[in-house]
């Protein structure tokens, strides 16, 4: 009997291509029919395609989404892949997020010139005026409120574009996802790990997706059997928070929860771009109320920065 293709569409990037094969395994193992039956289509967005410019600049992180969205409302593929974080709050309609990895180490790396900067493994330990390469306002606003003096440049690009400016002298330092390295058998290029106090990471930072057409339950049969339900779990009541918060790239947000003794404790964080006021709030709920747990958080939070702080960075 022949199994009808299922198409898996992604991004093209090494660590999105290393991220799509691992979804590719687990439903081959967990249904040996599909061996030799899955496609993955490489999908262009227009965030890889644009990469001269801050997200905010150009419409945000849902750049990294939008035509791998359009495909799977098209009927182009069968399920899409993603970093989690990488996903906008709100998904298109008929579309949802059904199914998750298991969530890699959630954390941020700090990389140094090794030449100028060996043995710095905090962000308090960098030189005055250190020079930190990083497009993330969320990171941004973290390193500013710990250090006045450093001073922050754009930076995006893949992590050997990443490593390279820090070799070539452009910047002294940068922060990225420790997921991501990981996943790539690159992790001995992270010297220092930064712990949530220090940097809180982004809301479902290393957390891999998988989004289908909510009325194809063929496609999400298969998902479901691959579920991680305390990577997805965790990934709701972040996400519900960020939700309440009209989150987007503008705005510098951090989340994570976490489970603890069979409860999701969920530490979440907005600030100002400069650094010069964070908020920052935990509470702890029982697993059933993720999504009302993220919203009680971001409520709090919410009412913490207050109205002018949304109008300010709108």
């Amino acid at each position: 009997m022949t199994v009808p293709t299922l198409r898996i569409g992604t991004r093209g990037s090494k660590l999105a291509l290393t991220q799509a094969n691992a979804v590719r395994q687990r439903l081959i193992d967990a249904f040996p029919e599909l061996a030799g039956a899955i496609e993955i289509e490489v999908i262009r967005t227009t965030g890889d395609i644009v990469r001269d410019r801050v997200l905010a600049e150009i419409g945000g992180k849902g750049l990294f989404a939008k035509e791998i969205e359009e495909a799977l409302l098209d009927n182009r593929i069968d399920l899409a892949v993603h970093s989690l974080k990488d996903l906008p709050t709100w998904l298109p309609s008929g579309l949802g997020i059904v199914a998750c990895l298991p969530r890699e180490d959630p954390r941020d790396g700090l990389l140094v010139n090794q030449g100028k900067l060996a043995g710095v493994a905090r962000i308090k330990d960098l030189p005055p005026g250190a020079v930190v390469g990083t497009a993330s306002l969320r990171r941004q606003a973290q390193i500013l409120a710990q250090r006045r003096d450093l001073r922050i440049i754009p930076a995006r690009g893949n992590i050997d574009t990443r490593l390279g400016k820090i070799q070539e002298g452009v910047y002294d330092a940068t922060v990225l996802a420790l997921a991501g390295f990981k996943r790539l058998g690159m992790q001995d290029c992270i010297k220092a790990v930064l712990s949530v106090e220090e940097m809180l990471p982004a809301v479902a930072q290393g957390v891999i997706a998988i989004e289908t057409r909510l009325d194809d339950a063929r496609v999400r049969g298969f998902a479901l059997a691959i579920n991680d339900s305390d990577a997805f779990d965790a990934s709701r009541a972040e996400r519900a928070m960020l939700a309440k918060l009209d989150g987007s790239c503008r705005t510098p947000i951090g989340g994570l929860a976490v489970l603890k003794d069979g409860a999701l404790h969920l530490d979440g964080l907005v600030a100002m771009p400069d650094g010069s006021i964070v908020h920052r709030r935990q509470h702890h709920a029982p697993v059933a109320d993720a999504i009302r747990l993220g919203e009680a958080v971001g409520e709090e939070l919410r009412a913490c920065a207050g109205p002018a702080y949304f109008q300010s960075v709108a």
